[in-house]
């Protein structure tokens, strides 16, 4: 079996003999370099499934090499040697086309975190194109999401902290999942987080943990996200919801690769990358001093973007096919098409909440339909944007017996609506029932709703 190999460049022979003692006990063969021109010529001579490169040689910066390995040899991870503290010179190396960094004086956990990582890498080379018959999550045949899933493959093979922009609804989340998924950290969790749904005062806990006793209510250990997601991806959604104060925290935690969970007095070590995400103008709340400039430029080492779903109408039918699949499979129901004035109907609608809305307007006509394919008259979609992401698509008139026997018990804490709601439809349904002996078709025209229509709630209400 061929053994896998390595070169390090860097004109220190204290530093060189340490990495090259570290990497030979992890079973690789090392070669070594003390000069830019020597490790030029090096990668010209072994072709190493790894490199590791010292930011500053006697004859230029370690960024020229990663520059070359770019250009000529693509598939060969490389990783730079900073300065404590060089952050500035890291970023500029990741988007130069850099695997990692790590920081002198070096740490060997990390050390050998950083070139098992990169290993998988190069065990895996990037293909030569996209294989377009697996689109994976990213859904569509327009230009612009070629171009996103090129984007999400050639990111995939850094550990560089990647910012995603985007509308809401667009599938951001979903991008970072595939960055995650074509990467070297597939193996690992993949945690998402929406920082505008954490309340503020338990924020710090959510993300670093807390020790036990360290305030009130913490009657155990408990891991953070960060803890959760070590060996894979967190993807922060929402980023710009995040306090100033907690944004100084997590600017830490991104810099040093360590989190201190409330209550303790130690670090721990956390091997992460960090994925992020907002529909909001993060640059525009930079400048209006409500987001720190020194985040932004850390966690956005490299944007891509996401295009709105009015920007590639053509996909719409794609993703509809797929989306009445989906719903067909849960509801156990046989699926139904769209006709072709409906899906010209759905490309002239803006869609302001892009393939979130398109789910919502497809999961309430298939529901309502009648018959076994969607028209433009099922859509509704005047009415669409009235539904939030929680709220069930299709309507249900309770007969006036339930509405009688219903009770509203509305304290000084209000009223849950949406449980009060569901608690009228649920009784309407099993009257129905009952009044049918259990005879689907003939309660569901008791009803006034589909055949269709029942099944989706009955599922829903977990009445089957």
């Amino acid at each position: 079996m061929t053994k896998l190999t390595a070169l390090i460049v860097d004109d220190e022979p204290d530093i060189r003999d340490l990495l090259e003692i570290t990497l030979s006990r992890m079973g690789l063969k090392t070669f070594t370099a003390g000069t830019l021109a020597e490790g030029v010529a090096g990668m010209q001579k072994h072709t190493p499934n790894v490199c590791l490169t010292d930011m500053n040689l006697p004859d230029g910066k370690g960024i020229e090499l990663v520059q070359w390995i770019q250009q000529h040899a693509p598939n060969t991870p490389v990783a730079v040697i900073t300065a404590y503290g060089s952050m500035d010179i890291a970023i500029e190396s990741l988007k130069a086309g850099a695997f990692d960094f790590v920081s002198k004086p070096v740490e060997l956990p990390r050390l050998r975190e950083l070139v098992n990582t990169a290993l998988k890498l190069a065990q895996n080379p990037e293909p030569a194109q996209e294989d377009n018959s697996d689109p994976g999550l990213l859904l569509g045949n327009s230009a612009q999401i070629h171009t996103l899933r090129n984007q999400a493959r050639k990111l995939a093979r850094s550990q560089a902290p990647v910012f995603i922009q985007g509308e809401s609804g667009s599938g951001k989340e979903l991008a970072a999942r595939t960055i995650h998924q074509q990467g070297p950290r597939c193996d690992g969790p993949f945690i998402a987080v929406n920082c505008g749904a954490i309340p503020s005062e338990l924020m710090e806990s959510e993300f670093f943990g807390h020790k036990k006793g360290s305030f009130t209510g913490a009657v155990d250990n408990k891991a953070g996200l960060f803890q959760s997601a070590s060996g894979g991806t967190l993807f922060l959604d929402e980023i710009a919801d995040l306090p100033l104060p907690m944004q100084v925290k997590l600017l830490r935690a991104i810099q040093e690769k360590a989190v201190r969970p409330v209550g303790d007095s130690h670090e721990v070590p956390v091997d992460i990358r960090v994925l992020s995400a907002t529909h909001k103008d993060l640059p525009a709340l930079v400048r209006a001093g409500l987001f720190r400039q020194d985040l932004f430029y850390r966690i956005n080492v490299i944007e891509i973007r996401v295009p709105p779903l009015r920007e590639r109408s053509g996909d719409i039918a794609l993703l509809a096919r797929h989306i009445l699949q989906r719903i067909a499979r849960e509801y156990e129901c046989t699926p139904i098409a769209l006709t072709d004035a409906a899906i010209d109907y759905l490309k002239g609608y803006h869609f302001p909440g892009n393939v979130r809305e398109l789910e919502n307007i497809l999961e309430r006509a298939f529901t309502l339909c009648d018959s076994d394919f969607i028209d433009s008259s099922d859509l509704q979609l005047g009415s669409s944007c009235s539904y939030d992401n929680n709220t069930d698509p299709s309507l249900l008139t309770p007969t006036a017996s339930v509405m009688a026997t219903a009770d509203i018990e509305l304290s000084e804490q209000g009223l849950d609506l949406e449980g009060y709601l569901e608690s009228i439809e649920r009784k309407a349904i099993e009257q129905a029932l009952e009044a049918t002996r259990w005879n689907k078709t003939a309660a569901a025209k008791k009803l006034g709703i589909s055949f269709r229509a029942l099944r989706y709630k009955l599922k829903k209400l977990g009445l089957e």
